[in-house]
């Protein structure tokens, strides 16, 4: 359940606070929030992320970079930068050589996490590693033909789109082959998403992918349960205890 700000106030609990607000390209409100010493954004009302339950954002990042910590001249992108957890995850992976392109489509999204009054991942994407871009992953993805060693897809809510309508292109099967063709020889693909979803599956494995699911918790062993869909080309994983819970 979400409680309005309103209510929040009457019921006695610290106030919610109501920082900035911004629209995504096709006119969802984004709103962010400050409560208790956290953030959360909002999408037309409705929680879209928030600083508390990001475990499942952590192990994005891992499943995706835990193969490539000793690969020199390692490339990878980040696909929606939210709250900057994914980011900071992969950069505690990687090596000290490693790149990282982190996009994102909101440039309110970006000004959140640049800015000094916030909290946010105004650090990591001061690291010299990183590289980041205002702009539509796809994008990136049609434009970046062989270059990366591992994509982290976090647009969104997954393949059912919450904020932006056109987001959900990514997980059709041309935005999956795109997407694949834009990885290196052994790379990964590594897909978040709010719930299971076996049609998406189905769609990775029509391009020629083996997929692995996990479901992961939003918080450490609680809150809400989240999938993350790894992909690649080839057979079995040599790395499958990254995927153990």
């Amino acid at each position: 359940m979400v409680l309005s700000e309103d209510a929040l106030s009457s019921s006695g609990m610290k106030k919610l606070e109501r920082l900035a607000e911004a629209r995504s390209p096709d006119g969802t409100l984004l709103v962010l929030f400050r409560h208790d010493g956290d953030y959360l954004i909002r999408a037309d009302g409705a929680e879209l992320m928030s600083t508390r339950h990001h475990h499942s954002e952590d192990k994005l990042a891992e499943l995706a970079c835990a193969p490539l910590r000793e690969r020199p001249g390692t490339r990878v992108l980040i696909g929606g930068l939210g709250f900057g957890f994914t980011l900071k995850a992969a950069l505690r992976a990687l090596p000290s050589d490693a790149q990282v392109v982190a996009v994102e489509l909101v440039r309110a999204v970006i000004a959140w996490n640049e800015s000094p009054d916030y909290e946010l991942a105004r650090v990591a994407l001061r690291d010299g590693r990183v590289e980041l871009r205002h702009a539509d992953v796809a994008t990136v993805l049609r434009e970046g033909t062989g270059q990366f060693d591992a994509i982290m897809l976090d647009v969104d809510n997954g393949p059912d789109p919450m904020t932006t309508s056109g987001n959900g292109a990514l997980y059709s099967d041309a935005g999956v082959r795109m997407s694949a063709a834009a990885l290196r020889p052994g790379g990964r693909l590594v897909y978040w998403s709010a719930q299971d979803d076996r049609k998406f599956e189905r769609t990775l494995r029509r391009a020629g992918l083996t997929v692995e699911s996990s479901r992961v918790w939003s918080h450490g062993t609680s809150g809400t349960l989240h999938t993350l869909f790894v992909a690649w080309a080839g057979g079995v994983r040599q790395d499958r205890d990254a995927a153990t819970e």
